[in-house]
């Protein structure tokens, strides 16, 4: 039998991370004989338990609010969409944007920043909680699916891709296990890749758009409302003109989908523009020469403020709303309660999490429970929480 040619990505610039040339795995393992490292990351990444669970992880709306609103899940995919779109037009490393882009809320507690919130004030005296180091720990350390190693073993790009923020507490820390490894960038002031810059912005560029469409369809936010945000009113003022019909109260479904598709579009060709006269201005050859840039993978100033007055509007108007605010008051009284339960009587948890907390000092049982109550859904916190106290905080 003989084995496929793995042939490596075509048209990769100088300055994309090429699978060839990876810093490798913790582990050594021997190449796959066709796919490349990065794609095997990806692999990985889409089989993991902790992906399954995006599907119940609150986005802003909390699981069982609707059917229709975005997820962890869903937001995940639809940063991987643009970030492949855009990775392809600076000719980096597509393979790799998917994978941080998959992997990048692995880490998220249930009920969205307000389980994060709630989480990091029960973790003040030990460490705190950060959901993208909670992120690297499910692919190094929590998911359990090979004989010979804890995590999935992914690639230094890959990890450090979706290390996006780290204290430099947490940075000495990692640098501590390993040197010269995922933390340094932070305590050196480097930049990540392009593939993890890229990654980043996608993020953002993600959760402006849904929000506005979950916001919407939620009727917290309204169509109105909107018309105080630049970045959006021109997208729906160029769609009117061109579709007048759509001004009909019947079609306004249509406008506000036909709208913020043309903005995603305006933000990646904006991406795409501003980057690649980056590119020019500082001339990198090679990934590492990325390390010693300022950030190359961005906004124009004129986009990057209309996108600040988008996220501004949608902080007052959406995040903060008071239905929003009652939803985030309870989901945050049961990671809360939950902790101290789980603290105090560490066998209510999973066997292993109560193993690995009876055997710990303070610290080591605060983690067990931390990476227990991080790993849940919406649903199971809350039925943990029910069974637990004997209350219903949030309907099913």
């Amino acid at each position: 039998m003989v084995a496929a040619v793995l042939t490596a990505p075509t048209a990769l610039a100088v300055f994309a991370c090429h699978p060839g040339a990876t810093r490798g795995r913790r582990y050594t393992e021997q190449p796959a004989p066709t796919r490349t490292e990065y794609q095997r990351d990806r692999d990985r990444i889409v089989h993991s338990t902790a992906f399954r669970r995006l599907v119940y992880k609150t986005q802003v709306f909390l699981n069982h609010e609707g059917d229709l609103f975005r997820t962890r899940l869903t937001h995940s995919l639809e940063v991987a969409q643009l970030g492949r779109s855009i990775a392809r037009s600076l000719q980096i490393n597509e393979d790799l944007v998917e994978a941080i882009s998959l992997a990048h809320d692995l880490g998220h507690t249930p009920f969205g920043h307000a389980g994060q919130d709630a989480l990091n004030g029960c973790m003040a005296d030990f460490g705190g909680f950060e959901h993208n180091l909670q992120s690297l720990r499910v692919v190094d350390q929590l998911e359990e699916r090979y004989p010979l190693y804890d995590g999935l073993n992914l690639t230094f790009e890959t990890r450090e891709g979706i290390l996006k923020h780290c204290s430099r507490t947490h940075a000495r820390q990692l640098e501590e296990l390993e040197p010269d490894g995922v933390g340094a960038r932070f305590l050196r002031n480097e930049r990540p890749s392009l593939e993890a810059q890229l990654c980043n912005l996608a993020d953002e560029i993600a959760y402006n758009a849904h929000d506005i469409d979950d916001g919407v369809r939620s009727g917290l936010i309204t169509l109105s409302q909107l018309q105080d945000v630049p970045l959006f009113d021109a997208y729906r003022w160029s769609a009117l003109r061109e579709h007048p019909a759509l001004a009909e109260l019947s079609m306004h479904r249509r406008l506000l989908y036909e709208a913020i598709r043309r903005m995603l579009s305006a933000q990646v060709y904006n991406v795409i523009d501003t980057t690649k006269a980056a590119l020019r201005a500082h001339a990198p050859t090679h990934p590492d020469d990325v390390r010693m840039l300022p950030v190359l993978v961005r906004f124009s100033d004129d986009m990057r403020e209309r996108s600040s007055v988008l996220k501004q509007f949608l902080f007052r108007h959406l995040y903060r709303h008071p239905r929003v605010m009652e939803t985030t008051g309870h989901a945050q009284e049961i990671v809360r309660e939950l902790f101290g339960a789980y603290i105090t009587n560490p066998q209510e948890m999973k066997a292993a999490f109560a193993a690995q907390a009876l055997a710990g000092d303070g610290l080591g049982r605060a983690r067990a429970v931390a990476d227990f109550i991080a790993g849940m859904t919406d649903r199971f916190a809350g039925r943990e929480h029910e069974r637990l106290t004997g209350r219903r905080l949030l309907q099913e």
